[in-house]
Parts: structure tokens; C-alpha cells; sequence
């Protein structure tokens, strides 16, 4: 029997590439644009200058890491749009599970959205997470057909 290696679910390069992209748009809509919280803000809830470094600190990381998926990605072949596509939202959905279960509900660095419903909003969070892990890792699998179609030039 042949050795057979089977395929990663999703591309690397795409994941990493995902979970830069993921922290960009939890970052930018969650903590800037809607205001719910800030890096830092279940630490030190009034030391604003604490969490706008907080908040530059982890743009950081989130640069760097869609710059090493860009890197990643110029060293193997063009990935098919559906299995980059696919890591790329299976990276934000691995980037949502590791951050909302760490920093929601281990670490309270901090929540979603603090107030009455702070547990629910912590809880969607990681579901929507995980449907983007799962979604991306299907449409990471889908192939295009390989028929044996023959293409004729005309002149």
C-alpha cells in the first residue's frame, strides 16, 4: 500500500494569514469603532493610557502575524481563492476561540461587551468563532473539478 499524505485541512500560510486578519477586525470593529472594550479594559477599567497601549500592542501582533501569513504565502504555489479564502476565515475563527476563551474567560483581561448580558456576548463570541472554523475548513476543501478538459486554441 502507497504512502499516502493527506492534505492539511486548511493552508497554513491562510491560517496565520486569518488570525492577523481576525485580531484586525475584532480590534478595529469591537474595540474602535463600537467602543465595547479595550485591550486591557477588564484589568485597569479607567486607566485609558494603559489601554491604548494595550490596544497598539496587539495591532502589533496582529500585523505581524498577516505579514508572516504574506510570507508564508509568496513561498508555496497560488493557493485556489476557496482554500484561501477558507483558511483565512478558519484563522479569524481560530483567532476568536483562543482570544475569547483566554482573555474573556480565563484571564478577564476583558469581555465582549461588559454589563448584564457580558456572559452572553462572551458565549456569541466563540460561537461565531466556531462557525467561522468550521466554514472555513469546508470551503478549504472544496476542490474544483479536475475533468480531463481539452482547451483548443482558435486562430
Amino acid at each position: 500500500m502507497a504512502n499516502v499524505r493527506k492534505a492539511a485541512p486548511v493552508a497554513p500560510a491562510a491560517l496565520v494569514l486569518g488570525l492577523g486578519v481576525g485580531g484586525f477586525v475584532d480590534g478595529i470593529v469591537v474595540h474602535q469603532l463600537l467602543g465595547w472594550h479595550h485591550m486591557l479594559s477588564g484589568w485597569y477599567p479607567d486607566d485609558l493610557h494603559a489601554n491604548m497601549v494595550g490596544d497598539g500592542l496587539f495591532h502589533l501582533l496582529c500585523l505581524l502575524l498577516v505579514l508572516t501569513g504574506v510570507v508564508l504565502l509568496n513561498r508555496t504555489a497560488p493557493l485556489p481563492a476557496p482554500v484561501l479564502w477558507g483558511g483565512v476565515l478558519a484563522g479569524w475563527g481560530v483567532f476568536n476561540l483562543v482570544e475569547g476563551v483566554l482573555n474573556h474567560l480565563v484571564l478577564g483581561v476583558h469581555h465582549v461587551r461588559t454589563g448584564p448580558h457580558e456572559l452572553a456576548y462572551d458565549l456569541g463570541f466563540l460561537v461565531f468563532g466556531a462557525l467561522l472554523v468550521v466554514v472555513g475548513v469546508l470551503l478549504s476543501r472544496h476542490r474544483e473539478p479536475r475533468g480531463d478538459r481539452v482547451t483548443t486554441s482558435r486562430p
